[in-house]
Formats: structure tokens, sequence, C-alpha cells
């Protein structure tokens, strides 16, 4: 009997780790403010109390990034240029029109929304005297344990639907600023120009064009290659160099071999 003939599946891709840069402060401010939002979101529904502690406590760093300088208005401005982007696309040959326009009306209502935020509730939020106290006291080293805190211990206490509700409440607030702040981060990432590179003897030195300002790089390495990058630069130039990790209690040492990686530079 003849068996069936097999097709042949591809090999898998192989696995990438990618590393990312800021090279301004406000690039800065939003991967940070990324990097907590995610935190929340996925502690929140936690149905422990140390999942709910975790949440609380990303949500206070959050609003700490917000107390300093004016983050809607970075963020409104970052929006504003990246609507003028799309607008240009538009006249542009082999776009896709439908997805084009759906990417457009999803960050102008992302704008509408955040202009519809008050910071002022922001800061009255900040000042909730049941999250100063959180604050002031996440401040000492176990200073939110229950001797310290016990009106936070009864909160962390009571059925998980009140818990949820309040922070649903808090963190709604904050809402429109963040998930702007993750639009425009996928854009940013979306609008790269990525290239094979290859550092010489674990070095690589860039520098970036005046008239295309680079805000973020992105630095792709196999994921078994066992070595990060460490960058250090700003907006007109950068140095790359890769350490190879060791193991948790010794410093990485600097490689010394070729090492090829991906570059992103994104603007």
């Amino acid at each position: 009997m003849q068996l069936p003939l097999v097709e042949e599946q591809p090999p898998p891709p192989p696995r990438t780790v990618t590393f990312e840069q800021p090279l301004n402060e406000r690039l800065r401010m939003f991967l940070r403010l990324e990097f907590l939002y995610q935190q929340v979101s996925y502690h929140r529904d936690a149905p422990t109390t140390w999942g709910m502690r975790a949440a609380i406590q990303s949500l206070l760093e959050i609003f700490a990034i917000t107390s300093r300088g004016d983050p809607k208005a970075e963020v409104l401005k970052e929006l504003e240029r990246r609507i003028q982007m799309l607008r240009e696309y538009q006249n542009r040959p082999g776009v896709d029109a439908t997805r084009l326009r759906s990417v457009m009306n999803q960050m102008l209502q992302r704008r509408d929304d955040l202009q519809a935020t008050s910071m002022t509730a922001i800061a009255k939020l900040r000042d909730n005297e049941f999250l100063a106290a959180i604050k002031h006291r996440s401040t000492i080293p176990g200073g939110t344990c229950e001797f310290d805190l016990p009106g936070y211990t009864h909160w962390l206490r009571l059925p998980d639907e009140v818990r949820k509700a309040d922070f649903a409440s808090w963190l709604e607030v904050l809402r429109p600023l963040c998930e702007a702040v993750q639009d425009v981060l996928w854009l940013t990432r979306e609008n790269v120009r990525a290239r094979p590179e290859t550092a010489r003897e674990g070095n690589f030195h860039l520098v970036f064009e005046r008239d295309t300002p680079i805000q973020l790089l992105r630095i792709t390495l196999p994921a078994e290659s066992g070595l990060h990058p460490e960058i250090s630069g700003g907006l007109h130039r950068c140095s790359i160099r890769f350490l190879r990790w060791v193991d948790a209690q010794s410093r990485a040492v600097q490689a010394t071999e070729d090492i090829p990686f991906v570059l992103g530079c994104c603007n």
C-alpha cells in the first residue's frame, strides 16, 4: 500500500529578542508609561491580594510620572505629528486605503479622548487620601504591611468585585493618556528602517542624519546568542557595545568577536 505523501513543513523562523533605546526625553517617558500600564493591566485582575498590591504600586508610579512636566501636552503633540504623517501617506501609491483610514480614525479617537481628559482629575486622584497614604509608606521598606496600613489591609480583604471596581475607577482617569501612548509607540515602531549590521569586535558606532531625527533604536539579536547591547548616545550619534551574559553572580563581559544584528531606527 502506498503511503500518502507528507508535505514538508518549513522550519520555524529563528527566535529573536529586541532591545529598545529611546533617544529623547519624551520617548523615555512614553516607554516608562507603557511599561507601567502593561504591569497594571497584567496585575489588576489577579485573584490574590499580592497581585492587587503589585497593580497599586504600578499605578502609583504612573502618578509619579504624570506629576512631572505636562505629559498630556507631550502626547498630544506626538499624536498630531503622527496624524499628519498618516495624512501624507494618503497620497502615496500602493497604500492600503482601508487600513490607513482605520489607523487614522483610531489615532483621531485617541486624540479626542485625551483632549477630553482633565489633568486636574489626575492631580486630584494623586491626592486621594487612601492612595497618598500608600504612596507615602511605600518609600519605607515593608512600609505597607498590615500594622503600618491597617486600612489598606482591610481594603485588600474586601470582596474582589469591590476592590476591582475601585481600581477600575482610578485607572479610568489614566486610561486615555496611557492608551494614546501605546498607540504612539506602536506607530513609532512601525515607522522603522531596519537593516542588518555587524559590530566589529563587539562595538558599533552610529551617526544620525540631522534632517531625519531618530527617536528610538531597536537592536534585534538571536534569542540564544547570550548577548545584550549597552547603548549610549543622543540625538546625533550613539555607540553600541555588546556584552555577553555570564550568570547572575558575575558581571557581563565585553564581546570581542564580530556580532551580526539587525538595527532598527524609528523616527
